[in-house]
């Protein structure tokens, strides 16, 4: 997935965003909780690759799968609505919750503080691991 850059002159970096991982060392953490600083127009998949936090993302964060899936345990009000695609989508993931997002769909509408849970099956299906 290509992150997209923001123009922090316009949209400073002032969103706290933790991403609660329930198996860090999978997403390549070293602790369960990480706090990064986001920009408003940014998703939550661009927050996460950026700060080194290996969320799944088998479509390229297009809407097109749900290995993204995660949840919003606060903050939901902050970020923009989920579309019919994404609601679509996201019925298809483990797991499903009231709670549940695509994180590639969740973009930063307003600023305040965002948590987000990483479920620990959050992983690439078809992935091929090196043998």
């Amino acid at each position: 997935m290509h992150i997209r850059p923001v123009d922090t002159d316009k949209f400073p970096p002032n969103v706290p965003v933790r991403f609660i991982a329930e198996d860090h060392h999978a997403l390549g953490l070293d602790d369960p909780e990480t706090v990064v600083m986001a920009s408003k127009t940014q998703n939550l998949l661009e927050v996460a690759l950026a700060a080194g936090i290996n969320i799944e993302h088998a479509c390229g964060g297009v809407c097109a799968c749900s290995t993204c899936h995660v949840y919003i345990e606060k903050g939901m009000d902050l970020l923009a609505e989920p579309s019919e695609a994404e609601d679509d989508r996201v019925e298809e993931a483990p797991g499903l919750q009231r709670n549940s997002r695509l994180s590639c769909q969740c973009e930063i509408r307003k600023e305040g503080s965002i948590v987000v849970r990483v479920p620990a099956w959050n992983r690439n299906a078809v992935k091929e691991v090196p043998h």
